[in-house]
């Protein structure tokens, strides 16, 4: 979905044991830089597929911006690392980076964690459920720049880093500043049309998750990217401020 001059938002359709859903990974792009916001889980022809039909092919791609370490926003990346025959950049917030290169395993695949979870696991499930730790257990890739708060990439009119913890220890949103479009990872969800915050069950600490919406209505927006749920643009200011004042 063309969402502005240079911004496209992919739709992805995923399955993970047996339940399926669509995510929402971003491509930014002008004549010098084409951006990937986050990777997919394993998606790369249909991510490929998009970029040719938009114009920003993927022999153009040089960056990926990863707002966190989940397997569904990291999933694709080594992928296209190694189809690439160019070097591809991966930008991350330094608090992701351990993760994302295998240093720290996965916090939400951390190996007791998973332990309890699987022994509660019917054993079809479980099954399913180890094949998807063991491939998070190889996963890795390399962090070649950390962002950080307040931070100005200059690349496609400009992107402002926001520092947004709580999915994740090193979560991070980007506001695009020419399209004022913001984009969320998992900070926030379209549920049913409808802006909403972070989900518990998901954030690795709700508070600061929830805490961290405060930072997202400094900003002015007219359109917001969530990597589940899509675009919403119904009075997205007035949205933010109802969330972040709801605490």
């Amino acid at each position: 979905m063309n969402i502005a001059n240079g911004v496209e938002m992919l739709e992805l359709a995923m399955n993970v044991m047996g339940n399926s859903s669509v995510i929402h990974p971003t491509l930014i792009w002008d004549e010098a830089t084409v951006i990937l916001v986050d990777a997919g889980a394993s998606q790369l022809p249909e991510i490929q597929k998009v970029m040719d039909q938009v114009g920003a092919p993927f022999s153009r791609l040089n960056k990926v911006i990863l707002t966190h370490q989940d397997l569904d926003h990291i999933g694709g990346l080594p992928e296209i690392l190694r189809v690439s025959d160019h070097k591809v950049e991966v930008l991350a917030h330094e608090e992701e980076k351990p993760y994302i290169q295998g240093d720290k395993p996965l916090i939400k695949f951390n190996p007791q964690k998973m332990a309890q979870r699987l022994a509660s696991l019917p054993e079809e499930q479980r099954k399913q459920m180890e094949k998807v730790f063991e491939a998070s257990q190889r996963l890795k890739a390399n962090v070649d720049k950390t962002v950080e708060d307040g931070e100005v990439l200059p690349y496609c009119g400009g992107i402002t880093v926001i520092f947004t913890p709580g999915h994740t220890p090193g979560h991070i949103c980007l506001y695009l500043n020419q399209s004022k479009t913001l984009i969320t990872g998992d900070a926030l969800n379209v549920v049913e049309g409808q802006l909403v915050g972070p989900k518990p069950e998901y954030s690795s600490d709700i508070d600061s998750a929830k805490n961290s919406l405060k930072k997202l209505t400094q900003y002015d927006i007219e359109t917001v990217i969530c990597y589940h749920g899509g675009v919403y643009k119904h009075n997205v200011n007035q949205r933010l401020l109802e969330l972040a004042n709801e605490g």
